[in-house]
């Protein structure tokens, strides 16, 4: 009986195999597709046509081999085999459905078991690196690109410790100071690589002004960041899953050489060390250097003291370079610590200049490090004000004369036993680290239409808020309200400093 409609070969899910060839004594046979051998699910779905008739019962299949129970002779001939897939008869067999077989939209999320996706499925660079390694959702180094400078943009005759212009970033002298310096915060030319390549426009500049080619055994001049110890937690020093870091970083320096980089835990008072080499004079370099996991010594507190801090060299004498380089974590022993360091207070054309500082959880290379985190400039000013508050400037808080007694802050008089003392409050979004250091410049307490000097100056942080607690002796207020009140014309300030 005849039949209409698609023929055989026209059906999806039918595939037909190479012919076989009979030699009169074999009755076993291997199956093939386009010469590559074929593995049919089952015997029965096969149908194998010989000299015109349908083989039915009389085979078996084992692999990609069909063995007959009869021998063919040499003179029959196979006519055609048809192997019928999933859907007609059994499953899809393996390789069946290609690409072009599948529509598009149909495999849904509901199809995807939990976890069937491995990371060996995902192509390298299909899923950044900042969202799919890092453990942090905003960058460990506060003010890495250096755009926060709430104390000034530049200072000069610095001769020892402090921080003066970029926050978060200190200039460190634990012994005699190399030289003397001018510290900017520098504004990067759209030109230079560090702005086209990673986006900073402002970097840390050291400018030496008085030169040290000598400098003492004790000498250092170093930058030093410092992190709470609530901040590194991920890094899990101390245990046996401490974390490998990456710390990267663009330096521009005007003498070359070796420069040398310290990472310090004072909870367990050790320190690692690695070196870099500035290899041409004045011109952005892109740095990444890897420290090993810390999985000796105390863990780190976690708490608001300093639990890590990193330490750039600028300038040391030979307490600190006399030794082997500790490029493990080890006991700190300060004659290891910047072996190799050159010294850029050498000369008055020195310069020193570094943007873009950040530090990664796990081991990165100059290829596989992840973009760095750029923050939005006022989330940055945020996470600096925990530890360095100013109201004013270096400049002048008003460019005029104040007239008046002109406010600065609005506080009330403590009008119980104690009448000499002033309670100004000052509200902020974000609470200072600890209890600060209250400092102030061309500032007097203002009431009555009398000013009356600050003659004892301390802070306190009360239920979220910062306060100054501050003293006039021997002096009764006329009136309940007081203002603080600016006493000069330029460099008015009111700062409350909790920097580690």
């Amino acid at each position: 009986m005849s039949y209409i409609g698609r023929g055989i070969d026209q059906i999806d899910n039918i595939s037909t195999l190479d012919n076989l060839s009979f030699n009169g004594s074999d009755a076993t046979f291997n199956l093939t597709q386009n010469s590559v051998a074929f593995v049919p699910v089952s015997a029965d779905a096969l149908q194998i046509q010989i000299d015109g008739i349908i083989q039915s019962g009389n085979f078996s299949v084992s692999g990609s081999t069909v063995t007959f129970n009869f021998t063919p002779s040499g003179s029959s001939v196979c006519n055609g085999i048809k192997h019928f897939g999933v859907g007609v008869m059994t499953s899809v067999s393996d390789g069946a459905v290609t690409e072009a077989k599948i529509g598009s939209s149909a495999v849904t999320t509901a199809k995807i078991n939990d976890g069937a996706v491995t990371s060996g499925k995902i192509a390298s660079g299909v899923i950044p690196d900042a969202v799919s390694l890092r453990p942090n959702p905003k960058p460990l180094i506060i003010n890495g690109d250096m755009k926060i400078a709430q104390r000034s943009s530049s200072h000069n005759s610095i001769t020892g410790g402090g921080y003066y212009t970029v926050d978060r970033f200190d200039v460190n002298n634990a012994g005699a100071f190399i030289g003397t310096w001018t510290q900017t915060q520098e504004s990067l030319g759209t030109g230079s690589a560090a702005f086209t390549t990673d986006g900073f426009a402002k970097s840390l500049k050291m400018d030496c002004t008085t030169a040290n080619a000598s400098p003492a055994a004790n000498s250092q001049c170093r930058i030093d960041y410092k992190f709470e110890g609530f901040d590194v937690q991920l890094l899990k020093n101390g245990t046996a899953g401490a974390e490998k870091t990456t710390l990267s970083f663009w330096i521009k320096a005007t003498k070359t050489g070796t420069n040398v980089v310290r990472m310090y835990t004072p909870d367990a008072d050790r320190s690692c060390s690695q070196a870099y080499t500035v290899s041409t004079t004045n011109t952005w370099e892109k740095k990444v250097l890897n420290f090993p996991a810390d999985t000796s010594g105390a863990v780190i507190a976690n708490d608001n003291t300093m639990g890590l801090q990193v330490t750039f060299g600028i300038a040391m004498g030979s307490d600190n370079t006399s030794g082997t380089l500790a490029t493990s974590w080890a006991d700190n022993t300060k004659a290891n610590d910047f072996v190799g360091q050159v010294n850029n207070a050498d000369s008055t054309s020195n310069n020193w200049e570094i943007t873009g500082v950040q530090l990664e959880v796990g081991e990165y290379t100059s290829s596989t490090i992840p973009d760095f985190q750029h923050e939005d400039y006022g989330d940055s000013l945020i996470r600096c004000q925990r530890y360095f508050q100013q109201y004013g400037s270096n400049n002048a808080i008003y460019n005029r004369t104040p007239v008046n007694g002109h406010a600065f802050l609005l506080g009330a008089r403590d009008v119980g036993g104690n009448a000499n003392w002033t309670y100004p409050v000052l509200y902020q979004s974000t609470p200072l680290r600890a209890n600060p250091t209250i400092s102030r410049n061309d500032l007097d307490f203002w009431s009555g239409g009398n000013a009356y000097g600050i003659t004892g100056l301390g802070g306190n942080q009360y239920a979220g808020f910062n306060a100054i607690e501050a003293y006039v002796a021997g002096t009764t207020f006329a009136d309940n309200i007081v203002l603080l009140k600016i006493n000069g014309t330029q460099h008015t300030y009111l700062r409350f400093d909790s920097e580690l």
